[in-house]
């Protein structure tokens, strides 16, 4: 550390969130220092957990304390003391979110300065900028409000004025549901035959009487048999009172019922039955008044050199950057620049695939984090630390050379950079490289070496020793025990795609980010055999755990009961066991009214969730407690172990340490894992399936350059054991130790969504045209 000025540091001491172990550390400011380490060393707990973190709460409690109250909490690390840490920006790779009104447009602002240039210039203007939304209602017309309160007030008359361009249809959504009548009723029957399929409305219920009993068709008749007014008042009458069963009763057509009932509700509130029914029956389609625009016909009315700005939206970035460009408005200079930096930036990112109007919860870990770069790009603001999540994730080798790029922009404006990352080739670019390790979990979270990238090399750390590893070809590929056949597929910018899937083998789909790989994938037909382990979020809590999600918590439970002679809830933090004084949380919640908040062990259970009288129960010597204190490893060893043995337990944990997993604790949250290690644990869960076909996409999110080897190993015993196995993957050691590789391009998006080759590794080395055999013979090489 010699090198740099001491006044130009972040620096930590004593820092012990998650598994740090005392970490003090000096990290430069105003250069790139990428954090390496294995999967769990704790790289992310000292970049996100401590820096960071400590950075944006300093900053939350620079407001007024009213303001305070309005914001989520935040705890201070647990680090002694942090020095010179300036406003930290996390770019990370988390779900933009799934609110199904936020675009890829609204999400970069970009719609946004759209909407304000529509605004201006436009013809016939509609007014605002928030007449061009489709998030503001749109009111327009006439009416009356009553002036004063008694009976004699007057009326005036009112004009109501355009405020938004939200379609009044749709209500700015875009697509509206069509149900499929079939699924309701049986026409061929009558209703006293028992027609309806909707659950709830079996014959003799109130549901069935409603509409057996209205009196407005015989329910004798085969509904297929009713007069146009009779099906009329069976699916759609408008709220009616009708006398039923000596009743007055509200009655309305089957079909707005069953909206208001069933379609209105949280999918994950529905009963099964019902859950099932409404996926059966319901169905989306474009908006019939805005043609999926999400837009009223005053916005569309309104025309920019011929294009509306759903027009605008609906293109590509690339295309819209280029229509952009031939705009000439001087009045509107400084917006028009901003738009065109904007639209650049996507480009550059390697976005420019993308649409405006593309929902931003569809877009994929790599995509969002780079989504959110871009706001950041043209940024005034200047020593400022970003702090990047492996922000190659999902990137093919092409793309990475422009990421790197642009997190030495970021750098070079004087801002400090800090990136969590595995890939050799933007370790690399750093300035500086601070390596944690040894391990994992409990035998990681120490500082393994500071310095330069060539010192890296000559050090002996599990990084250094790894950064120059290569995969080799090998020597001979298995052959295929038949065919998966894809014909004619066009889902997304695939064009026409004809190809055939080797079944028996290790496949590996890949090509530059936006080149049809996903979409391939998902035309591939799927059945009870067929196991997909995406990259999309675990649902849990803080109290789901490795144990708890993949089962393994509950044979250890009944081992527990059966020895003690007790129930098995005991020995659960989330029933009969749990302490009483934090609820089986293990932690205690103290609101400190004008500072932040912090959570504290609880004092009574010590953090161990569990009443002391089930501690006092014990199997193998041990409580539960710290059993799910254990990591995965040591577990699966002590349940296998003679006297203590658990054999479903046993074989559950073994999955986990399979997939390189035996680092992490029993009882560690969920919450508490990275996106690789949450991919590998969804992915030990269905290895005891009985699958014939995996799919996987990106495995090695995560991984370090050490591990890659042990992925493969697994890969490998899959595919020797019968299996199947079909990933999207970048990583240039995995295509070349495939038997057979898929590769899609020429480039993203439109450019997109051909078969640019399929073979073997060894004859995509010499494929003309293919970008990803022009890197995979550098990497060979």
């Amino acid at each position: 550390m010699n090198a740099y000025d001491p006044h130009d540091l972040i620096r930590v001491h004593g820092a012990r969130e998650n598994n740090l172990h005392e970490v003090s550390v000096d990290i430069p400011k105003r250069k790139l220092t990428v954090l390496t380490g294995v999967s769990g060393s704790g790289k992310s707990s000292l970049a996100f957990g401590t820096i960071a973190a400590e950075s944006q709460r300093l900053i939350n409690e620079t407001y007024p304390t009213f303001v305070q109250g309005f914001m989520a909490t935040m705890a201070r690390p647990d680090v002694d003391a942090l020095e010179g840490i300036t406003t930290s920006i996390i770019v990370d790779q988390e779900p933009m979110g799934a609110n199904p009104r936020s675009t890829v447009g609204t999400a970069t602002d970009a719609t946004a300065m759209l909407r304000v240039l529509y605004s201006r210039i436009a013809e016939p203007n509609a007014g605002g900028p928030g007449a061009y939304s489709f998030n503001i209602p749109s009111v327009t017309g006439a009416g009356a409000t009553t002036v004063g309160r008694n009976k004699n007030a007057k009326r005036e008359k009112v004009t109501f004025k355009r405020t938004g361009g939200m379609c009044p249809n749709c209500e700015g959504m875009g697509r509206v549901s069509d149900i499929k009548l079939d699924e309701l009723y049986d026409e061929h029957l009558s209703l006293a035959e028992g027609s309806l399929k909707v659950p709830g409305y079996k014959t003799g219920g109130w549901n069935f009487r409603l509409y057996s009993e209205s009196g407005l068709y015989d329910p004798e008749k085969p509904i297929r048999d009713f007069s146009e007014s009779e099906v009329h008042d069976f699916l759609y009458k408008e709220p009616t009172r009708l006398k039923i069963a000596g009743i007055n009763q509200t009655y309305e057509g089957l079909v707005p019922r069953i909206q208001r009932s069933m379609l209105n509700k949280d999918r994950e509130a529905m009963q099964k039955s019902v859950g099932e029914f409404v996926d059966r029956a319901v169905t989306f389609i474009p908006c019939p008044d805005c043609g999926g625009t999400r837009l009223a016909q005053h916005a569309l009315d309104s025309r920019i050199n011929g294009k509306n700005i759903a027009e605008l939206c609906a293109m590509e970035v690339r295309d819209l950057a280029e229509w952009i460009r031939e705009i000439e408005a001087p009045n509107i200079s400084p917006l028009l620049r901003a738009l065109r930096e904007t639209l650049e930036s996507f480009v550059e990112i390697g976005l420019g695939y993308l649409r405006l109007d593309r929902p931003a919860g569809s877009l994929s870990g790599g995509e969002a984090q780079r989504t959110k770069m871009i706001r950041h790009l043209g940024s005034a603001l200047t020593d400022v630390t970003y702090v990047f999540d492996e922000p190659t994730a999902g990137l093919h080798p092409h793309d990475i050379a422009r990421m790197n790029q642009l997190l030495q922009d970021l750098r070079d404006k004087s801002n400090t950079v800090l990136v969590v990352e595995h890939k050799p080739e933007t370790i690399a670019i750093a300035d500086h490289v601070i390596d944690l390790g040894p391990g994992a979990g409990r035998n990681g979270g120490r500082i393994q070496f500071e310095g330069s990238l060539s010192e890296l090399r000559r050090s002996d750390t599990l990084t250094g020793r790894h950064f120059d590893d290569r995969a080799e070809l090998k020597g001979s590929i298995r052959e295929p025990k038949g065919f998966l056949q894809i014909r004619g597929a066009n889902r997304n910018n695939l064009k026409d795609v004809d190809v055939d899937i080797p079944l028996g083998v290790l496949t590996a789909v890949t090509g530059v980010s936006g080149s049809g790989k996903s979409s391939l994938l998902l035309e591939i037909p799927r059945n009870d055999t067929t196991v997909f382990v995406d990259q999309s979020v675990i649902k849990g809590s803080r109290r789901s755990n490795p144990a708890t999600y993949t089962g393994a918590l509950e044979p250890i439970r009944k081992a527990f009961a059966k020895e003690n002679g007790v129930t098995p809830a005991l020995f659960s933090p989330n029933s009969e066991g749990a302490c009483s004084t934090c609820k089986g949380a293990g932690v205690i919640y103290l609101d400190l009214g004008m500072f932040a908040g912090v959570s504290i062990p609880c004092e009574v259970c010590e953090g161990r969730r569990f009443e002391e009288s089930v501690l006092d129960y014990h199997f193998g010597g041990k409580d539960i407690s710290q059993v799910l204190q254990m990591p995965v490893a040591e577990a699966a060893t002590f349940f296998a172990a003679t006297g203590t043995r658990v054999p479903a337990a046993a074989k559950i944990l073994q999955r986990l340490v399979d997939v390189g997993l035996g680092y992490i604790s029993l009882g560690q949250p969920l919450t508490t894992l990275s996106g690789g290690e949450r991919q590998r644990l969804k992915l030990a869960s269905h290895l005891a399936e009985k699958a014939e076909l995996f799919i996987l996409d990106e495995p090695t999110t995560g991984l370090h350059l050490a591990d890659v080897e042990n992925l493969l190993a697994l890969l490998d015993r899959l595919v020797d054991a019968g299996k199947t196995v079909i990933l999207i993957e970048h990583h240039l050691g995995v295509l070349a130790h495939s038997d057979h590789v898929i590769d899609l391009g020429p480039g993203a998006g439109s450019e997109g969504g051909e078969i640019i080759f399929t073979g073997s590794p060894t004859e995509l080395l010499s494929r003309p045209g293919s970008l990803t055999g022009k890197y995979l013979a550098e990497y060979i090489a």
